[in-house]
Parts: C-alpha cells; sequence; structure tokens
C-alpha cells in the first residue's frame, strides 16, 4: 500500500480503549500515533496495548491544536456522527492522511473540525467505542488502499488468487544497447 497514515485522539476518557487504538493502529502498519489535548499515560494505556505500540511508533502528544504539527501534505480527516460528514464507504481516502477522533464521552472540538480537511462517519446508528471507531477507519483504509484478490460475484472466498507483483527485465530504448559489447582492449600485454 502506497502513502502513509497516522490515527490519534482529541481529549481521552478512557486510557486504555487509547490503548486499544494504538495497538490496532500499529496492528494495520499506522506510520504515527498522536493525542491532542489530552493526559494519555502509557502505564494506563498498556493494559489494552499487549503489542506495546509505542515501542514501534512514534507518539506525539500535542497540548493543545495549534501546536499540533503534520507532515506536509498530510491531510486530516476528522471521524465524527454528523449529519453532514461523508459517510466512510464512499470516501477516497487520502495516500496521506492522519485520522483524529473525538473522546468516547464526547465530540471532536469546534476548532478541530475546522482544522480538518474531511470529516467522515461510520454508518452506525449511534457512536460506538473510540477503539473499535479507529479499527473500522484503518480496516476500510486497507481495504479500498490495498492489493487484494477481487471479490466473487458468488458468496466465499475469491475464485482465482491475486497474481504476484513481479518486475520485468531491462528495458532499453533501442535494441543497440541489449547487444552491447565490452570496450576494446586498447593495448596488449
Amino acid at each position: 500500500m502506497r502513502g502513509y497514515f497516522g490515527i490519534g485522539v482529541e481529549g481521552v476518557s478512557k486510557e486504555m480503549n487509547i490503548g486499544n487504538l494504538f495497538r490496532s493502529a500499529h496492528a494495520f502498519d499506522a506510520s504515527f500515533v498522536f493525542t491532542v489535548r489530552a493526559a494519555y499515560t502509557q502505564r494506563l494505556g498498556k493494559r489494552a496495548d499487549t503489542s506495546n505500540s509505542l515501542m514501534h511508533l512514534p507518539f506525539y502528544g500535542f497540548p493543545d491544536i495549534d501546536q499540533m504539527l503534520l507532515p506536509k501534505s498530510c491531510k486530516l480527516v476528522g471521524v465524527e456522527l454528523m449529519d453532514d460528514s461523508i459517510e466512510m464507504p464512499s470516501f477516497h481516502h487520502p495516500a496521506q492522511a492522519a485520522y483524529i477522533l473525538g473522546p468516547e464521552r464526547g465530540e471532536l472540538s469546534p476548532e478541530m473540525l475546522a482544522r480538518c480537511d474531511h470529516v467522515i462517519k461510520i454508518p452506525t446508528k449511534f457512536c460506538i467505542n473510540v477503539g473499535i471507531a479507529g479499527a473500522l477507519v484503518m480496516y476500510d483504509r486497507v481495504l479500498s488502499m490495498g492489493r487484494f484478490a477481487p471479490r466473487p460475484v458468488r458468496v466465499g472466498g475469491p475464485i482465482t488468487a491475486l497474481t504476484p507483483k513481479g518486475h520485468g527485465g531491462p528495458k532499453f530504448r533501442t535494441e543497440a544497447h541489449q547487444y552491447r559489447q565490452p570496450p576494446p582492449k586498447l593495448y596488449n600485454k
């Protein structure tokens, strides 16, 4: 899969759920994880973060929205259950993205929503656990941007396997390059 992504939360209500989110980010091969306006302690989050993700992923703890720095060309994608949010199955994920979720007992702040390039929603009847919501977003990203065999028309798994990605031989601009001879010797020994 090309590109990169990071995932984070604004505010924290349950640190174990953030640990679960960061563990899922590690499993889905995120490039970084972050918090904004949150006091996240690895000690409490580690109860759910059994992969010890912060040993494998860069972690950024931004004290506020103004100090939140993302890589150049990285699009901020808010995940919020609002009427005008884009439904996730209809969303085309940016190649370079950072996903931000709100706290469990709240929502993304108006300042964060204003900073977002896109706001998506998971098509559910009501809000779900932040760790599960983040895992669904990452799964949708991998599913839509990854290289998988097409789904079959009938129920069940793929009938044909995905052809392995391969590289052909060298390409030459002219045929003369294919038959290039070593340079002639200029003297005899």
